[in-house]
């Protein structure tokens, strides 16, 4: 009789998650323990030498405040009270009926169910093993009805459910069982086959990373060494043609023998840095820009510090918008331009424009805002943030820097997807010990700029809080402007799945406009629907909805085309311009010397 191959014998799950080397894993979990020492030194060396303080009590009051109203509607009516009760506790009664099916070897359908979408629990222990089936459940179960809890509060006022609905969210992100070593069978398999490495890794990761945040966790979202301004980023070639105290103007070669008559200025964000838009010679929408014949010009603001402290909106509107306009019609001898908004810098741009039209100044042939909001009723989760109570907080804090630091606005942005920008890295870097994938995005997106007191106050009070704008009571030197007043024609460019500048929130501005104005909606995000180059053939974008009724009408009623925005923004700049070519401008025009090459310094400040 033939003897039995060994190797035929399938291997018991279970001897995934055992250790094969215990003295390599001792050795490792010293290592792990020593590196935990490091980021806890790393942590209190700046509040022990009085360069930092612990401003977490603010937060966490808000937290306590905002979810005791939950807490309280529940259980101020003993009714209420059972009622919330009793839903939880059948619940956790079907998931143990399920647990004891299983365990009898009968089938039995889960009680709670992922979201297809949900990316934590796609490793198939999570369904295969009970105990960690269990855990997967039971988190449902108690996330959606903390969830429910909120949706159902009913002397809540609209924006404490939003709070408390976010805080929610948060929390349930932060305590998946996916975030857990001894929860998480995808983590608990890689330790025991690494020994442990993982773990010693990831720790050291995580002191490295406190220690460059000073004090503060700088989550890694991608390899910091593998992206270089000018070198494999912002390599569009161009020059510094002028600077002041808050910004660097960007002029870039032209790429075709004649150009159109009306060149581009684009006003990009100061929330993070314009190279967004230059990322490289694939995803550069300023190259393919000169590559269709367009002199393109770009603003590139200064990262501030507490000398910029004072400067406000109006400042950036005359030291940044209307002196780089000047300089723009000048270096292209012209005396219009088209001009672009993104994000913040569209706030800014549709502001400026609507000063502009008051005061008779007719130098601007369109505008196109890109992800932009000028009416901020449904400016989205980010309203969470703004109320009296938080603002206070905020100010004291900006005041006695004269800035914000750029990694609150980058911590508030990455809260938004939590499960996408945070807990990812996390278990990513610091439990598999693994380096970030290179991401030329996520480079960006973690180039956080600080904001000045002035400025930033200004735009949180007067546009997300009090939404004056909209509302015709802007006051500016004197004047109180509305979105009605910009008159040029207007493109404006959403997202379909944008959570800083939501889709409805752009859409409902663009109705405020005093002229022509173009709602276009593109597929993806506030980031990767604008930087959407038309090689990729990527996402969607839909046109000419009828635009006088809801988003969901002018959807219904939207045209789909497949692919990019970018040719869609061409055609309607050429249908809007004089059609007159002219000859390729040098940067500067003769009229302003080269500074320095781009992407200049001002974009390479810390």
């Amino acid at each position: 009789m033939a003897a039995r191959d060994v190797t035929d014998t399938p291997r018991d799950p279970v001897l995934n998650y055992i250790v094969d080397n215990p003295e390599e894993f001792a050795r490792n979990i010293t290592k792990m323990l020593a590196h935990a020492n490091e980021a806890m030194a790393a942590y209190v060396a700046p509040m022990q030498a009085g360069e930092a303080k612990d401003t977490r009590a603010d937060e966490i009051t808000e937290w306590v405040r905002t979810l005791s109203r939950v807490t309280h509607y529940w259980l101020a009516d003993p009714v209420r009270t059972l009622e919330a009760q009793s839903r939880l506790a059948n619940a956790w009664m079907a998931l143990y009926g399920n647990a004891l099916c299983r365990l009898a070897g009968e089938p039995a359908e889960p009680v709670a169910r992922p979201d297809p979408s949900d990316k934590r629990f796609a490793d198939e222990d999570w369904t295969a093993i009970q105990f960690f089936d269990f855990l997967k459940q039971g988190y449902l179960i108690t996330t959606r009805w903390a969830q429910s809890l909120v949706d159902e509060a009913d002397d809540l006022d609209e924006h404490t459910r939003a709070k408390a609905r976010f805080y929610v969210r948060q929390l349930s992100a932060a305590l998946s069982p996916s975030n857990f070593l001894l929860t998480n069978p995808e983590l608990l398999r890689e330790t025991a086959s690494r020994s442990g490495e993982n773990l010693a890794k990831g720790m050291k990761m995580l002191a490295e990373d406190v220690a460059a945040g000073h004090g503060e966790l700088r989550l890694r979202q991608s390899d910091p060494g593998t992206f270089k301004l000018g070198v494999n980023m912002a390599m569009t070639p161009g020059q510094v043609i002028a600077e002041n105290a808050i910004a660097q103007l960007i002029q870039y070669d032209a790429a075709t023998d004649d150009v159109a008559r009306e060149p581009i200025f684009v006003v990009p964000p100061w929330i993070n840095k314009f190279y967004i838009l230059d990322l490289n010679a694939e995803k550069s929408l300023i190259r393919w820009l000169t590559e269709q014949g367009h002199t393109v010009f770009v603003l590139s603001w200064v990262n501030p510090d507490e000398r910029h402290a004072g400067n406000d909106f109006i400042t950036y509107m005359h030291e940044g918008v209307l002196w780089g306009l000047d300089h723009v019609l000048k270096a292209a001898d012209t005396d219009r331009t088209d001009i672009v908004g993104y994000c913040v810098g569209g706030t800014l741009l549709a502001m400026t424009l609507a000063h502009m039209e008051r005061r008779g100044d007719r130098r601007i042939n369109t505008a196109t805002f890109l992800t932009a909001q000028v009416d901020f009723t449904h400016a989205g989760d980010l309203k969470v943030f703004v109320d009296e109570e938080q603002l206070a907080v905020l100010e004291r804090k900006m005041t006695a820097k004269g800035y914000l630091d750029g990694r609150s606005m980058a911590t508030a942005f990455n809260m938004l997807r939590a499960n996408d920008l945070i807990w990812p890295y996390v278990v990513n870097n610091y439990i598999k010990g693994r380096d970030p994938f290179p991401f030329d995005l996520l480079t960006w997106n973690s180039d956080a700029t600080r904001m000045p007191a002035a400025n930033h106050t200004f735009y949180l009070r007067n546009f997300y809080h009090a939404n004056q704008f909209a509302l015709g009571q802007l006051e500016v030197e004197g004047t109180r402007l509305s979105p009605g007043d910009i008159k040029v024609p207007v493109l404006n460019i959403a997202t379909r799945e944008d959570h800083i500048a939501p889709a409805l929130s752009v859409f409902t501005g663009n109705k405020l406009f005093g002229g022509e104005a173009r709602f276009v909606l593109t597929g993806s995000g506030h980031i990767a629907g604008v930087v959407n180059p038309p090689a990729k053939n990527k996402y969607q974008v839909w046109v000419d909805g009828d635009a006088s009724g809801s988003l969901e009408e002018w959807v219904a009623t939207a045209r789909e085309v497949p692919g990019s925005w970018w040719p869609v923004w061409h055609e309607w700049l050429g249908a809007h311009r004089s059609g007159e070519r002219v000859p390729a401008r040098p940067p500067g025009g003769g009229h302003y010397n080269a500074i320095e090459p781009a992407p200049g310094r001002y974009v390479t400040m810390p």
